[in-house]
């Protein structure tokens, strides 16, 4: 992919990021509130540690959703590959999103993994394009000059 499509995709893959952040701090917030106001018990748990226990989980996945969007943003915008820690969290968001769409065909349905498998393609999409290992330049300016041709070794004998 050129470099004319990777920028967009990735600004994409950010959106949709994001917005699946706040989805799911929106479903686990709601989650939370239902078995607060139902009293709901299970195996004998209590019920404000399950709804505090979907707050915190909600939390905990919309804030690593959001910072693997934040990434995806800085690397829509400076158009350069994320650095390591960016792209170890890419491609666990990868795997988590293999995972949920693997999950979600016989939980939910084929909608819901057809979703997981875009977002997937998304984030997949956008690590190939900015491969760390492009040839040339990245950003247009020409690199450092060739050294002149010289002996091969500084121990090497000179012949006159």
């Amino acid at each position: 992919m050129g470099p004319v499509a990777r920028r967009p995709v990735a600004w994409v893959a950010a959106i949709v990021l994001f917005a699946e952040a706040l989805g799911i701090a929106f479903l686990n917030w709601f989650l939370g509130l239902v078995v607060k106001h139902q009293k709901m018990s299970l195996a004998g748990l209590d019920p404000h540690a399950m709804s505090i226990g979907a707050w915190v989980a909600g939390g905990v996945f919309g804030l690593y959703l959001a910072v693997c969007g934040v990434v995806l943003l800085r690397t829509g915008i400076t158009d350069r590959a994320p650095g390591g820690f960016g792209r170890i969290l890419l491609i666990s968001a990868a795997l988590v999103h293999a995972l949920l769409g693997a999950f979600a065909v016989g939980l939910v349905g084929w909608t819901s993994f057809a979703a997981m498998m875009v977002v997937l393609g998304l984030v997949v999409l956008t690590l190939v394009a900015y491969d760390r290992r492009e040839k040339g330049p990245v950003d247009g300016r020409p690199g450092p000059p060739a050294a002149p041709p010289g002996p091969t070794s500084p121990a090497a004998p000179t012949t006159p």
